[in-house]
């Protein structure tokens, strides 16, 4: 059985939020909205629930809490630790707690933020060795990290997010180390006076990391260990510099998630990188019609600017074109900042060539560099071949994170998404789904 909305958004994060609070007025007029999040609570990455400092108190919770206000109560249907597995025409087939179901829209809204850009090096799978935001994940929901002593590595504003929230719960975080220059860090400093709040913020979260170190024009060349991490090698100006760690967190950007655009058919766009993101006008309109796109999955740029696409996708989604029309100079104001910080934090070359031969680049399958390298050159790499004869990018990430690192190495071209997007049971791809429950 297929259950109909008349808006269906995909993502609980600021940008999927801001839509819903926007949709919440057709929802007050009869219409039906319908919510989809992989997550147990919204707020995505930026509002995840901290089980430590935000209670236990059910639904939305801290800033989340204040964002989605109005939405939880309203005509709004939440399906939460649910996952989008297939689409086709104007249906999704999501999977979920109770099992398979199909939603109908009218009008699609994806919100479906972005992930850690991830890229290979010596030592890079030990256990100890994280993604910056996967860290801090793992923390909200409880990973003990008191007295911990974690080196934080990699490049942007967000690892003093991710330092600040580990000092929070207690860590020792030996320092923060920033692949970009000293002199690009100071004119990205510089140009916030153009964003003040967001200056004010800045320096908020560097004065709570008062004590802890951060050095520019640093990054991790190899993690050390048996079992688990048990060092880091940083490469310095003054040269190679070990230092004993319990955890690394580390990341060098994000990466849209454009799968499901790509799969609907979505045109996709690489404009401002190797990187794919989904092709949007004024509206948030993607090449589809009846499809809106807002938020990372649109081009990475931090949750302000997300929450004001959001909320152009919502209003337009419902008709509202001239409300919609008259957030385009925040818009445009968000978006100068977004490339304001990857101007000024684009990656060293020397990142890029930091993975030996028996580097391994697919975690999920244990592929090495090695192993692909008969493949073809840069740029003229079979990926195809490469993927069945040593099935790097086939394991349960689906490529999602050695693909990345492989486009942004120059080796590959992104991959075309298929069905299904995750790993799903048997029986939701070949049994009658459920009815969605109200």
């Amino acid at each position: 059985m297929t259950d109909s909305y008349d808006v269906v958004i995909c993502g609980a994060g600021p940008a999927g939020i801001a839509a819903a609070d926007a949709a919440r007025t057709a929802a007050g007029t009869g219409a039906r909205v319908a919510i989809v999040d992989a997550n147990a609570r919204p707020g995505g990455q930026v509002w995840r629930h901290d089980v430590r400092f935000d209670g236990a108190r059910a639904g939305p919770t801290g800033e989340a809490r204040q964002r989605s206000r109005g939405v939880f109560g309203a005509a709004v249907t939440w399906y939460l630790q649910t996952q989008v597995v297939a689409a086709a025409g104007d249906e999704l087939l999501i999977e979920g707690p109770t099992g398979a179901t199909r939603l109908r829209y009218r009008k699609l809204i994806l919100a479906t933020g972005a992930r850690e850009l991830l890229l290979p090096f010596p030592g890079w799978t030990l256990p100890g060795v994280c993604g910056a935001g996967g860290l801090e994940s793992l923390v909200k929901q409880g990973w003990p990290i008191a007295g911990q002593r974690v080196v934080v590595a990699g490049s942007g504003p967000l690892l003093l997010a991710a330092a600040a929230l580990l000092v929070r719960h207690g860590a020792q975080v030996l320092g923060v180390h920033e692949q970009a220059s000293t002199r690009h860090l100071w004119s990205f400093v510089s140009g916030l006076a153009r964003w003040p709040m967001t200056g004010l913020q800045a320096l908020g979260l560097r004065t709570r990391l008062a004590r802890v170190p951060y050095r520019c024009g640093e990054f991790v060349r190899a993690a050390i260990g048996d079992e688990h991490l048990r060092a880091v090698d940083i490469e310095t100006p003054a040269g190679v510099r070990r230092i004993a760690c319990d955890y690394l967190a580390i990341g060098y950007g994000l990466v849209p998630n454009v799968e499901l655009a790509e799969l609907l058919g979505c045109r996709l766009v690489a404009d401002h990188g190797p990187h794919a993101r989904v092709a949007v006008d004024e509206h948030q309109c993607t090449s589809l019609p009846n499809v809106f796109a807002a938020g990372e999955v649109c081009g990475i740029g931090g949750a302000r600017l997300a929450g004001v696409e959001g909320r152009i996708a919502g209003l337009a989604a419902i008709g509202a074109l001239r409300a919609a029309a008259a957030l385009g100079t925040r818009r445009r104001r968000a978006r100068r900042f977004a490339q304001h910080v990857s101007h000024h934090f684009r990656l060293d070359a020397r990142i890029h060539a930091l993975a030996m031969p028996d580097t391994v680049i697919c975690r999920c399958e244990d592929v090495p560099l090695a192993a692909l390298a008969d493949f073809g050159p840069p740029g003229a790499w079979d990926g195809r071949a490469a993927k069945l004869a040593t099935r790097c990018g086939m394991g349960a990430c689906q490529g999602r994170i050695c693909g990345a690192a492989l486009v942004e190495l120059g080796l590959d071209r992104p991959t075309a998404a298929a069905a299904p997007l995750f790993p799903t049971r048997l029986d939701s791809l070949t049994e009658p789904p459920t009815a969605a429950t109200m």
